[in-house]
């Protein structure tokens, strides 16, 4: 429930956000329904909202997404059912009900992540309403210093991440290095996707 909370809020902002980028009320809502990712959706509207293009946004939410590859890997063993079902299961492999249902011996949980999953799920796609039909009542997002979601959103993640040590911490700084060196010379968008990029390649490389 505490990461529902939170979940709650970021939906919020999300629905505020994207509405005052001109979605509308449905889009915003629809895309929480299908995609359920904090991380892809705010990429997407951190680079449609600086002009960037459709393309750009596309890439940029599956390599942010990219994780969840060898994640569902080694999860993938406690599921059950036939292709159908364990597909449908594959669902509730998020950051947080990953990290939870994970036990000694790289043993899964696999209740335990469908259950922390299923708040979560309910908290984002209530908040992401929410956000779009307060969006109006709310207003200017810059003077209420909601704009600063985007980067406080991805800060969060990078923090938690950087206690990995050694290998993230160099990917980090290889990512940071290439989007800030392409800031100025680039449509919007392609520093996000050059970011994700170079995050992954530094990982494989400080691996080998």
């Amino acid at each position: 429930m505490p990461f529902a909370l939170a979940t709650f809020a970021l939906g919020i902002a999300f629905g505020v956000l994207a509405r005052s980028l001109g979605w509308g009320m449905v889009a915003p809502i629809v895309f929480s329904v299908i995609a359920f990712s904090g991380s892809a959706q705010f990429a997407v509207v951190a680079v449609l909202g600086a002009g960037g293009g459709a393309l750009a946004a596309i890439v940029a939410a599956v390599l942010m997404n990219s994780r969840f590859l060898p994640m569902g890997v080694a999860v993938a063993p406690f599921l059950k059912g036939g292709p159908l079902r364990r597909a449908l299961e594959g669902q509730a492999v998020i950051d947080a009900s990953w990290a939870l249902a994970s036990r000694d011996g790289g043993r899964f949980d696999r209740e335990f992540m469908m259950g922390a999953t299923l708040p979560q799920v309910a908290a984002w796609i209530c908040g992401t309403v929410i956000g779009v039909l307060a969006s109006d009542v709310v207003g200017d997002v810059e003077r209420l210093g909601l704009d600063a979601v985007f980067p406080a959103f991805f800060v969060a993640l990078l923090v938690g991440e950087l206690r990995d040590g050694g290998r993230t911490i160099a990917a980090a700084l290889i990512a940071a290095a290439l989007s800030l060196a392409l800031v100025p010379f680039v449509p919007p968008g392609v520093p996000v996707i050059a970011a994700c990029a170079g995050a992954l390649l530094g990982l494989k490389g400080t691996s080998s």
